[in-house]
């Protein structure tokens, strides 16, 4: 039996991460939103800083907010806190399978920089990690109280960081990692700040003593944060499927402006919370991920031209030469025991039907072979690209 273990954990892990990433964003969201849309009570209660009355499916529901503590601890108290740990944990044990395990594969580009496996590992986890330091430091710095700034410096860092891990890694590799960043914040956010505090608020009203409402405050900033980190890093997790971006030769920049964009598309929903409507930061979302488009389809280097036709037997020999190691109907690598998204290569008409594709992220982008590991040229992409535009013609 030939059991694909990487395949199936592969699988596994991808779909435990979605399902607890949808559970986690879901409730941040409805929280964020809940907050912004409290009202002050009317009559008023005592500690009570705002209510909301709403009905769904069928019912209606009474929520309401202490300014820092209820007067008793009610006996069932839920804790939003295992969809955020579920989403990092299945994240991070995803990375290691499909990139750390497989790094080779998945995450080295031997033209971008020669790691070693153990080499390339170490380098993310230190950006990971390294990036967390950075987020906390700015956070328990004064400009930690200022939020605008506050963001431009973190969207700053977090910019860099996309720039020299496009310069080290694979691209989709770059990527992960960015996203393995901002998503390291926000569930640190959640474990090392939002339930500790929630924990003492707890702890002090059930010993009687007062409870200092700078806990929830500190917890607030960091939900913030996080609702404002929320769009970038669900792109991340997608942008996997679109070479066109990740296998950029300015990737880092078109994710800087796309994530810029989400940001500001999600500005505007936060003011719409208020009562504020915005629609000039529904513009500026529009055109920031607009311009990265325009950006997308532009080459900041010299192609190589290619005079005359190219015959079949030319991109043939390359596609052998690079592709159908994997994309085969038994496929040689190790690192695969099936053709990935079900593509062959291995016959005239199977290169044809795919040629779109094969241009997608082998030509327009440098996402594929994997890595480059096996060393295809610019040469050679300029054949292969001239080959699909001029009618994919096969004998």
């Amino acid at each position: 039996m030939d059991y694909d273990l990487p395949g199936w954990l592969n699988l596994s892990l991808r779909w435990l991460h979605v399902i607890a990433g949808v559970a986690w964003i879901g409730a941040s969201f409805y929280f964020v939103w809940l907050d912004n849309n409290l009202r002050p009570p009317v009559p008023e209660k005592d500690g009570v800083k705002g209510e909301l009355w709403a009905v769904h499916g069928g019912g209606f529901y009474h929520s309401q907010k202490y300014m820092v503590a209820p007067a008793h601890m009610p006996d069932h108290l839920h804790w939003f806190k295992w969809e955020a740990y579920t989403t990092w944990l299945s994240g991070f044990v995803l990375l290691i399978v499909l990139y750390y395990w497989q790094a080779p594969v998945y995450l080295i580009d031997t033209a971008k920089h020669a790691f070693s496996q153990p080499a390339a590992i170490a380098t993310g986890l230190g950006f990971i990690f390294g990036g967390l330091a950075v987020y906390e430091a700015l956070c328990r710095s004064p400009l930690g109280q200022r939020g605008l700034w506050f963001g431009l410096v973190w969207f700053g860092a977090l910019t860099a960081a996309a720039y020299f891990l496009s310069k080290l890694f694979s691209d989709r590799g770059a990527f992960i990692h960015v996203g393995a960043i901002i998503g390291t914040a926000m569930v640190a956010n959640v474990f090392l700040v939002i339930i500790p505090n929630q924990r003492k608020i707890v702890a002090d009203m059930l010993a009687g003593r007062e409870v200092d409402p700078r806990l929830g405050a500190m917890g607030k900033q960091r939900s913030v944060h996080n609702t404002y980190m929320t769009l970038p890093v669900i792109f991340i997790m997608i942008s996997n499927h679109y070479p066109l971006v990740t296998g950029h030769p300015l990737s880092w920049l078109l994710l800087a402006m796309i994530s810029a964009g989400g940001i500001s598309i999600r500005q505007f929903f936060l003011l719409k919370h208020h009562g504020k409507i915005r629609h000039d930061f529904l513009f500026y979302g529009a055109m920031l991920v607009f311009a990265a488009t325009v950006v997308a389809s532009t080459k900041p280097k010299d192609e190589i031209k290619v005079e005359g036709p190219i015959p079949f037997a030319t991109a043939q020999a390359i596609v052998q030469k690079h592709c159908v190691m994997c994309h085969a109907a038994s496929p040689t690598h190790a690192g695969f025991s099936a053709p990935p998204l079900g593509a062959t290569f291995d016959t005239p008409e199977h290169i044809q039907t795919y040629a779109p594709k094969i241009h997608e992220r082998a030509v327009a982008s440098t996402s594929m072979p994997l890595g480059n590991e096996t060393g295809m040229t610019e040469e050679e992409r300029a054949q292969l690209g001239a080959w699909i535009k001029q009618g994919a013609k096969i004998p």
